[in-house]
């Protein structure tokens, strides 16, 4: 354990924030070893009972882990902490943030009048005209859409779905690389990640067959526009993965497509594979504005009822102001041909750095959706060189859990034409860092 930091308390709530506090402060750095139970115990003057206590609630917050005769650890992402991204420098071409462009965002949004009164919209918690809408954006891509609601946003719907479906201590299946809000959740609910290899088809069969020995009891996917990597599912990868599944029928399977209107390729998902337990998570802050929090989910009914009964317990229902303006831009023709544009045009770009990284010999995956995946060997060393020429990437750290090095590059950001100056500069980056390295 970090020697500058001395862990306090003589009762498990006092010991626990102690080293909460710990955590938040940076004085115990993820990775850093707890004392065992019965040496903390004794400088503290407290009983193991009450240790073990301390390090069982830490636990199941998702602050630190236990592993076996390796002692408890801080956990890699903390559940008081986040990966967040550092600040982008001035003066550098921001590539960094995975957003959309906002030239292809609505500039305007529709007005909209106040609920009238002051009442509960519990007893009708959505807009018949937005689930009209919502049923008839699932049925375009063929995933079924008897059952359906609405969240604020995915990483809510996901929270919701993960906090009734399992308990502390359980395990759920993310990709690796994955979405590092994500990878930051799923130890916050107090629950085990478990790393999913992914590749240009999305999660790979082998690796989620490893994740379904290993006992995990949700699996959370993106069958496109996979955040970092790109991937998106073919047909066979599909059959391939419904087969692994088709022997887990009690398991989750979450798929966040949330990228759907602009992710520039087919959908193959799994929700029409016959699963047991399944639900498709789907946003607009891509594609119509980053401040719209609303979310459309599909599953099966077990899961829409557990979904919405603890909805109503909590928020009760996601404000109708939201769900009328979601309404309006979905059937406004002028925005929805602006979705079109950017469909377009992230394709273009996405596929224009492919291949001006190509042509240098740069490995890079990017199959569909608005960002690039380049595997490096020294992130910083990559993220700093191209600072220096003007671009602002980032590193991979906050996406990976057990896969290599990489950054990521969000090409929807990048202008037309600047595709051949940015991978010339990267391969001058990589250049200089394998004559650091010595090849």
């Amino acid at each position: 354990m970090a020697t500058q930091y001395e862990i306090t308390g003589t009762t498990a709530k006092g010991i626990a924030s102690s080293i909460e506090q710990g955590v938040v402060d940076g004085a115990l750095i993820p990775g850093t070893a707890l004392p065992p139970v019965r040496r903390l115990a004794e400088r503290l003057g407290v009983s193991p009972g009450t240790v073990a206590t301390t390090y069982k609630e830490l636990r199941s917050r998702g602050i630190v882990m236990t592993h076996g005769r390796g002692g408890t650890v801080v956990a890699e992402a903390p559940a008081v902490a986040s990966r967040r991204p550092p600040p982008v420098p001035d003066g550098v071409c921001d590539l960094a943030g995975g957003h959309p462009d906002p030239a292809f965002l609505p500039a305007t949004l529709p007005s909209i009048r106040l609920s009238p009164g002051a009442r509960s919209h519990r007893a009708r918690p959505r807009l018949a005209g937005l689930e009209e809408l919502a049923r008839a954006w699932y049925e375009r891509d063929g995933v079924p859409s008897e059952h359906i609601t609405f969240a604020q946003g995915a990483l809510d719907c996901i929270a919701r779905l993960l906090s009734v479906e399992l308990k502390p201590g359980d395990a759920v299946a993310m990709e690796a690389p994955g979405y590092h809000h994500l990878l930051d959740l799923v130890p916050a609910l107090g629950l085990r990640t478990v790393p999913v290899a992914v590749d240009d088809e999305g999660i790979r069969p082998d690796a989620l067959r490893a994740a379904l020995r290993a006992g995990v009891r949700a699996v959370v996917c993106s069958p496109r526009s996979q955040n970092p990597y790109g991937g998106w599912f073919s047909k066979e990868r599909r059959a391939a993965l419904l087969e692994v599944l088709d022997g887990a029928p009690e398991v989750l399977v979450i798929e966040d497509d949330h990228a759907a209107d602009i992710s520039g390729v087919q959908l193959h998902s799994l929700t029409t594979g016959g699963l047991a337990r399944w639900a498709q998570v789907r946003t607009v802050s891509k594609h119509l504005g980053t401040d719209l929090r609303w979310g459309a989910l599909a599953c099966d009914r077990t899961t829409l009822a557990r979904h919405d009964g603890r909805l109503l317990l909590t928020s009760g229902w996601v404000s109708h102001v939201l769900q009328e303006t979601v309404a309006r831009l979905m059937t406004d023709p002028g925005t929805q041909a602006l979705v079109g544009e950017a469909r377009t045009a992230y394709a273009q770009r996405r596929e224009a750095l492919l291949g001006e990284l190509s042509a240098r010999g740069i490995a890079a995956h990017g199959a569909s959706g608005m960002n690039v995946w380049v595997p490096v060997r020294d992130e910083a060393a990559v993220v700093n060189g191209l600072r220096t020429r003007g671009w602002w990437v980032a590193a991979g750290a906050r996406f990976r859990l057990a896969s290599a090095p990489g950054v990521r590059i969000t090409s929807a950001g990048l202008a037309p034409g600047d595709a051949g100056p940015l991978a010339a500069d990267l391969a001058a980056v990589l250049g200089e860092s394998q004559v650091t390295y010595g090849g």
